[in-house]
């Protein structure tokens, strides 16, 4: 599978951002908060697709979406955290 070919798309309807990969799914879980920044608090990634950078291109695909937007997040989820720490270019987006 090619992670290059994967789209993450925002099912507004569920709060998460889905990536579908085939039979499974990865995803990220959001809340909106009050003032409109979405706190990013919880990532998944199936343990077959995990270390295969498929959780990265996920908040990759993710951030450039909300970023698209013009919102700010809120990353609690840790594994976003990190992302945002070694990709400097999206710490404007942090609330």
């Amino acid at each position: 599978m090619e992670k290059e070919n994967l789209q993450v798309i925002n099912n507004k309807e569920e709060n998460r951002f889905e990536m579908n990969l085939g039979e499974k799914t990865a995803l990220i879980q959001y809340k909106k908060n009050s003032d409109g920044a979405l706190n990013l608090y919880h990532t998944e990634v199936p343990a077959e697709y995990e270390g295969k950078g498929v959780g990265s291109q996920l908040v990759k695909q993710t951030l450039e979406q909300i970023k698209a937007e013009g919102k700010k997040i809120v990353p609690s989820c840790p594994f976003v955290a990190v992302y945002i720490k070694r990709h400097p270019e999206y710490q404007t987006m942090v609330k």
